[in-house]
């Protein structure tokens, strides 16, 4: 009787053994252990765009990719999250997202509710306007205008401090919808980093439509968002992203999204967020 309690005991331990074995995490993992989420936009073409045809493609896009290989995860393993500019905090503090390359400035303000690593790019802040359209040729015209930015950006805000405080600040859900404002004369000029705006300028059905207004009013350094306080994943960030640097894939990336509308991109920036 004893020696079939201790078989049965051996076979149960045996079980449990294996089945641990199956279930181990890492690239061997199976279920959402295999997956990696990641936020990014969806409608910033150049940046972060999904197409009609479900595929994402953007420089934000490709960084993210890189990233996660250098984590152990294939382009497949990656699930896709929409990240509005609003909304990205909280979507990484509830812990729905592992990290977003989202066009993501580092400010002071936004470290104090999360983590970056980077930054990956520096892109200053512009103006777009019709190409028409030439009264705004510096961002004091644009007092008692109609300045269109999305809800939760920081460009709109800099420029009616910094620069127009007359300015009409209209705030969108979204850049594409400030682009419609725009093209229909609801909004003047639409304001953002460089590189957002050189990717819608350069769409095919908006070429001739638009132009830059060609200032930097403001340094914008793009770093990956992550969970507050979570070094360990900022750490393997940001040796990705200099490998990404050094291996010469940074700048296959810049030439591929932003080659198409002659965007004068900075080098790549040297990383500063390590703690």
């Amino acid at each position: 009787m004893k020696l079939r309690k201790a078989g049965a005991a051996a076979a149960a331990a045996l079980v449990l053994t294996l089945t641990a074995t199956a279930c181990g995490g890492g690239s061997g993992g199976s279920g959402d252990e295999e997956k990696i989420t990641i936020g990014i936009k969806f409608d910033q073409p150049g940046l972060g765009l999904k197409t009609p045809d479900g595929e994402f493609t953007g420089f934000d896009v490709d960084v993210a990719t890189y990233v996660a290989k250098e984590l152990g995860y294939d382009e497949k393993d990656i699930e896709w999250k929409e990240a509005p500019s609003a909304e990205r905090e909280n979507l990484i503090s509830r812990g729905d997202v592992d990290f977003i390359a989202a066009t993501y400035s580092i400010t002071d303000e936004r470290k104090e509710k999360v983590s970056f690593a980077g930054p990956y790019l520096l892109a200053h802040q512009d103006l777009l306007v019709r190409a028409d359209d030439s009264s705004i040729t510096d961002a004091k015209d644009l007092n008692s205008k109609k300045l269109c930015s999305v809800t939760g950006s920081t460009s709109a805000q800099n420029v009616k401090n910094d620069f127009a405080p007359k300015a009409d600040l209209q705030e969108y859900g979204g850049y594409s919808e400030c682009l419609t404002g725009l093209e229909n004369k609801a909004v003047d000029a639409l304001t953002t980093d460089d590189s957002i705006l050189a990717g819608y300028a350069s769409q095919k059905e908006h070429q001739g439509k638009f132009k830059l207004a060609g200032l930097n009013l403001s340094d914008e350094n793009y770093g990956i968002g992550l969970k507050k306080g979570d070094t360990e994943l900022q750490k393997k960030i940001n040796d990705a992203l200099e490998k990404m640097v050094e291996d010469g894939s940074w700048e296959k990336a810049v030439k591929a999204n932003f080659g198409p509308s002659d965007y004068k991109n900075e080098p790549a920036p040297k990383i500063t967020e390590t703690s």
